[in-house]
């Protein structure tokens, strides 16, 4: 008897165990946000999502778009002179007065950090000529990053009709975004000086992204916010090599929802170590027809369910490349992508040299030979 009632207890204790072990999994916090998204920075895998996925209002998250269109326009450093009426705007500012000298490098650090809208309309305009231009070059740049929830009216995210984003495009686009080592600095700062006037002079710029001084390893994004839209933000975050994105939209606890979902995110993701053949790469000038490359130290990738073998590989170059080549030139790149979006681009050594072709004697002429037939005749 005693050894059934033995058993019969350790059964029991086996059958409650079981549940333990199935819920042993952390759960996702519940969040405040009337949208929300987590994904790896890297893979462009969702760690997390709830609330609405549709198009909702998004404020000054906007300028993540217009920063980067603005970078990437080029002449970053060119001083000119702001548009007067570009500057007359509402809301949030930068500081701009008719007849200021700026670069769009400043105007970058004004949408970045104090959300200026005088900034983003500045740089609209420079850019396009007005900032109806400008939402079209934001529009065409989101259909071409397959944001089909996102649609742009103005540069600076002040209400337009039928101006919004989802939680997910917006998650997307800032990972875009971040590819840019001038963007990516830019938003990291919790406060930058920088020198611009009428004459220019020196002057401090804050960020009101405070994720930035409470939560360890946030290099970013983004804060927003107007009465339709509400609190939004967009953050980035590094932990241990691993790089998340996370955004929350209408969502009035926003800092310590970031928070929260971080410390669950970091929890599901892992890094994984892609693995990458050598390459062949022609040589023109050279006996060698072609040498082989290889990347120097790839990089760990942020993934969720992605693998290794998932990662896909193409090789970047020249047709051909000229000789001499040295061990260790960079002559091509890698990419490396998954689910057809890129992560990342690495350099391909050279791993052999492949030297000039020694020069050919140069063969006599026809002239040059008959008067050297002739010598020897005569000699």
């Amino acid at each position: 008897m005693k050894k059934l009632i033995t058993a019969a207890f350790a059964l029991v204790l086996t059958a409650a165990a079981a549940p333990c072990e199935a819920f042993a999994e952390e759960a996702p916090p519940e969040v405040s946000a009337r949208a929300a998204a987590v994904i790896t920075a890297d893979t462009a895998e969702t760690v997390f999502l709830s609330g609405e996925q549709g198009k909702l209002p998004m404020a000054s998250t906007t300028k993540i778009m217009t920063a980067m269109l603005t970078i990437e326009s080029g002449g970053l450093y060119e001083e000119f002179t702001v548009d007067p009426d570009a500057i007359m705007v509402e809301g949030s500012s930068m500081g701009l007065l008719p007849g200021d000298k700026v670069t769009k490098y400043d105007l970058c650090c004004g949408m970045l950090l104090p959300s200026g809208n005088d900034a983003a309309n500045a740089a609209a305009v420079r850019i396009a000529g007005s900032t109806e231009a400008f939402a079209e070059l934001m529009n065409a740049r989101a259909r071409e990053l397959g944001l089909g929830h996102t649609y742009f009216v103005t540069p600076s995210g002040l209400e337009g009709e039928g101006h919004g984003s989802s939680a997910l495009d917006m998650a997307m686009l800032a990972r875009e975004a971040l590819k840019s080592p001038i963007f990516r600095e830019i938003c990291s700062q919790e406060s930058m000086k920088l020198s611009f006037g009428d004459p220019p002079y020196d002057r401090w710029l804050r960020n009101t992204n405070k994720l930035l001084s409470l939560y360890g390893g946030t290099y970013g994004v983004k804060t927003g916010f107007t009465d339709e839209a509400g609190r939004c933000l967009v953050s980035a975050c590094e932990r241990d090599g691993k790089r998340l994105i996370c955004v929350t939209l209408n969502d009035r606890n926003d800092w310590n929802d970031h928070m929260a979902l971080y410390d669950y995110a970091f929890g599901q993701a892992e890094l994984i170590s892609p693995a990458a053949e050598s390459a062949q790469v022609a040589v023109v000038g050279s006996e060698k027809e072609s040498v082989s490359c290889a990347p120097g130290e790839l990089p760990e990738i942020t993934a969720l369910e992605a693998g290794p073998e998932e990662l896909t590989f193409t090789v970047i170059s020249a047709p051909f490349v000229y000789a001499p080549v040295s061990v260790g030139e960079e002559l091509a790149q890698l990419s490396i992508a998954y689910n057809g979006r890129e992560i990342t681009r690495v350099p391909l050594l050279a791993e052999e040299e492949a030297p000039k072709k020694a020069a050919e004697p140069e063969k006599p002429g026809v002239l040059r030979r008959i008067f050297s037939m002739l010598r020897r005749l005569f000699s």
